[in-house]
């Protein structure tokens, strides 16, 4: 697929970007969120400079996927602990 160009808007700001067709819908709707995560702050904390704003989620996002990279990372250490353990298992009864 090719590539098209699409405006989006982040915290008033309108950027035009070039994306694959394919990641178009995603693209909007991190602008979605990321528009969003900034109304959150903005209405609950005594914050108004658009540029802590967008600090503030940007940290927000930045540090779920961190997280998420992080429990991917363990998730995948205990599914090779457990490969392991199995392979000893079946070495060990074939070698009988």
């Amino acid at each position: 697929m090719g590539e098209i160009s699409i405006k989006i808007t982040i915290s008033d700001r309108i950027y035009p970007l070039k994306v694959n067709t394919e990641e178009e819908e995603i693209v909007r709707r991190a602008a979605k969120m990321i528009n969003e995560r900034i109304k959150d702050y903005q209405d609950n904390y005594a914050v108004r400079d658009k540029q802590d704003l967008l600090s503030m989620a940007v940290l927000h996002y930045a540090t779920a996927v961190l997280r998420t990279e992080n429990k991917v990372q363990n998730q995948d250490t205990a599914v090779a602990d457990k490969v392991e353990e199995l392979d000893g298992l079946l070495n060990d009864f074939f070698s009988k």
